[in-house]
């Protein structure tokens, strides 16, 4: 059984900072793999701003082709949407006799209590919690298992980026070079 940290995001679009994460999660914690589990509509985000889903799936395995111990996954997909961490959890669990864990940033804390069934979230998994800028890693769910980590910072965000787009500026080393070239093929760097 193998241990597999999963990092759930709209990667809208992947950045150096998501991969700097993900390695840094391999390097720190107990994870054989990191799962990058793109969501297709998170409840707590606006979904006007996402690029098509299949390009943001495309950008993330092109990203990580050359780790053979990070993997994209499409699973959230096929669930019903919005999509919410317990129900992929589940699902996976069912599927799989791997441990999962989530993997995220210590700004989603704050907002932890209001997850759906994060009481049975927190039966069924850990948290494994990279420090974010401006944020502190105080949690209102007593019973979640929070297991903290000092990650490199970088002031990144997919916000910037795609406000970088719309301006039609360079997003050169922002973004793996895999990623960016995928975003032009798409029309969508300028």
């Amino acid at each position: 059984m193998a241990h597999i940290g999963l990092y759930f995001g709209s990667f809208n679009p992947i950045h150096t900072g998501h991969l700097i994460i993900a390695q840094h999660m391999l390097n720190e914690g107990p994870f054989e793999e990191i799962w990058f589990v793109v969501s297709p509509q998170n409840p707590f985000k606006n979904q006007q701003d996402l690029l098509p889903q299949k390009l943001r799936l495309d950008m993330v395995n092109a990203a990580i082709a050359d780790n053979p111990r990070l993997r994209a996954i499409d699973i959230e997909f096929r669930l019903p949407l919005p999509s919410y961490t317990i129900q992929t959890l589940e699902h996976l669990q069912e599927k799989s006799t791997h441990q999962f864990s989530v993997v995220m940033g210590s700004d989603n804390l704050s907002r932890l209590h209001e997850w759906k069934d994060i009481a049975r979230l927190c039966e069924l998994t850990d948290f494994h919690v990279y420090n974010r800028s401006g944020s502190k890693l105080e949690c209102a769910v007593s019973n979640a298992r929070i297991i903290p980590y000092t990650a490199p910072m970088l002031d990144i965000s997919a916000t910037h980026i795609r406000s970088l787009l719309l301006q039609k500026k360079s997003i050169r080393y922002l973004v793996p070079d895999s990623a960016r070239s995928l975003l032009e093929t798409y029309s969508i760097t300028g």
